[in-house]
């Protein structure tokens, strides 16, 4: 596991999460976190889907500045997650992201929302940091109870 602070420079940090954390920003309902039923609802956004763009050029370039800080040789999956806050923390079920390869999570902004993994280790939610683990790690994310929402970008992908 790897944690890296300031992960991209300030001002490309900046208009990432300025965009994103925007009025325009195209968020979309999901009924689920984790898997169907679950009784959770987020807003996503899907950049990467089966290792294919799923959406239009102005953003993928918008992630082009963090794919080239990330040791990959094949992306798999970049999906942005947006969880409202909530009166109490809520954790939303260990899972695995992918079976193999690795896993990021890039936080767009500071919260007490948190990545907890199986083992119990926890990583804080912290503006333009990057987590990154191996996919085959359990983990769950949660909400957030002291902004209006945590925001996060998950990437999935096989290393170099």
């Amino acid at each position: 596991m790897n944690i890296y602070k300031n992960f991209l420079p300030k001002d490309v940090f900046k208009k990432l999460k300025d965009i994103m954390m925007g009025y325009y920003f195209p968020w979309y309902f999901n009924e689920h976190v984790n898997k169907p039923g679950d009784e959770f609802f987020q807003f996503t956004f899907m950049f990467v889907d089966n290792g294919e763009y799923r959406c239009w050029k102005e953003w993928q370039d918008l992630l082009s500045p963090v794919l080239k800080n990330i040791k990959h040789k094949k992306i798999n999956k970049v999906k942005a997650n947006l969880l409202t806050k909530t009166n109490k923390i809520i954790e939303h079920g260990m899972h695995v992201d992918q079976e193999k390869g690795t896993t990021g999570i890039l936080y767009l902004n500071n919260n007490n929302g948190y990545t907890r993994f199986k083992n119990g280790k926890k990583i804080t939610s912290e503006e333009n940091k990057y987590l990154e683990f191996d996919s085959a790690l359990e983990h769950t994310g949660s909400s957030c109870t002291d902004q209006n929402r945590r925001v996060v970008i998950n990437f999935n992908y096989e290393s170099n």
